[in-house]
């Protein structure tokens, strides 16, 4: 295939290739995002102005609770100004908690990053949304979704070149709703975006389909075609909701649910009782290709959706 034989975009290779986004979404039940302008390095949350010590603290205490933490800004061109400069109050913090059922967005301002270190990231990852607010009361319930788009090129070129027009566009049409962000995962499938609260991942994303997503949200909808995953089920159970999804042309958010995966096929249930189960394989990526930007081809396994078949509810 063209290209392939030379160095180039890891994003383009994945295009050419014809890679399957389905499972390629970061697996978390809650988000806790923060602001802080300036340049970002491949690890954002302990290479930037962010207190390192810090961020490490956090980000290690997050993982264990199963919840993402990232760094976002504000598309665009900023002020490069030390973390001690920063206005008091004026970092913007977001935290979410993705599953169906249990689905929270709370936003709003702190005065020093210090402040996060008051919530409970279990509680958070529960969608236990009075534990946060009294932790942290300047937080509150926040209305309709955010978007955040990736554009960490320290961590892959291809987030820089692809993702800021997308967040660029997105927050001309969405003011206030789409923030830029570090590494979202998978970033050979750049441009990528995660929406929040619902925590569902895009990859290959164009400004048109972009705003489709964003649009989609607002409805309690997902833009099937661009979908990487939902982040509360395990990566074979997002290969195996988007298998029905596109099998029975279903983007309403919160109407399936992952139920249950043996090594051979993954259960998924629709609120209205219905029920499939979905033969999720995991097979070598042929030919090899580079995870990101400036790495070499390597023999990665992907997951494919096989087939979907319609079973009784009373046999999951």
């Amino acid at each position: 295939m063209s290209g392939l034989n030379r160095p180039g975009l890891c994003s383009t290779w994945c295009r050419e290739l014809e890679e399957p986004i389905a499972g390629t979404a970061v697996v978390a039940t809650g988000w806790l995002v923060v602001e802080q302008p300036g340049p970002w390095g491949a690890k954002a949350p302990t290479q930037s102005h962010f207190d390192p010590v810090l961020g490490a603290r956090i980000d290690n205490d997050a993982k264990k609770a199963d919840v993402r933490f990232g760094l976002i800004r504000t598309p665009g061109r900023h002020a490069d100004l030390p973390a001690e400069d920063l206005p008091a109050g004026s970092r913007q913090v977001f935290a979410a908690c993705t599953v169906p059922g249990r689905t929270i967005l709370l936003g709003g301002r702190i005065g020093a990053p210090e402040e996060l270190l008051a919530i409970d990231l279990e509680a958070l990852a529960r969608g236990d949304a009075a534990a946060i607010t009294a932790a942290v009361p300047s937080l509150a319930p926040v209305e309709g979704p955010i978007v955040l788009v990736c554009t960490n090129g320290k961590r892959d070129e291809c987030c820089a070149i692809l993702g800021r027009p997308i967040a660029q566009a997105l927050a001309a049409a969405a003011p206030g709703r789409v923030w830029e962000s570090n590494h979202l995962g998978g970033h050979r499938f750049a441009p990528t975006a995660t929406i929040l609260p619902e925590g569902s991942s895009h990859g290959q994303l164009t400004v048109e389909s972009a705003l489709e997503m964003y649009a989609a949200a607002t409805r309690g909808e997902t833009v099937i075609e661009s979908l990487r995953g939902r982040g509360c089920w395990s990566k074979r159970g997002q290969t195996a909701e988007i298998a029905v999804r596109r099998a029975i042309g279903e983007a309403r958010l919160d109407v399936l649910t992952v139920v249950d995966a043996d090594p051979e096929s993954v259960a998924v249930r629709h609120q209205d009782g219905r029920a499939w189960t979905v033969a999720v394989s995991t097979e070598p990526a042929d030919p090899p290709r580079p995870e990101s930007c400036g790495k070499e081809p390597f023999n990665m396994s992907i997951l494919r959706a096989g087939r979907v078949e319609l079973v009784a509810e009373k046999d999951l």
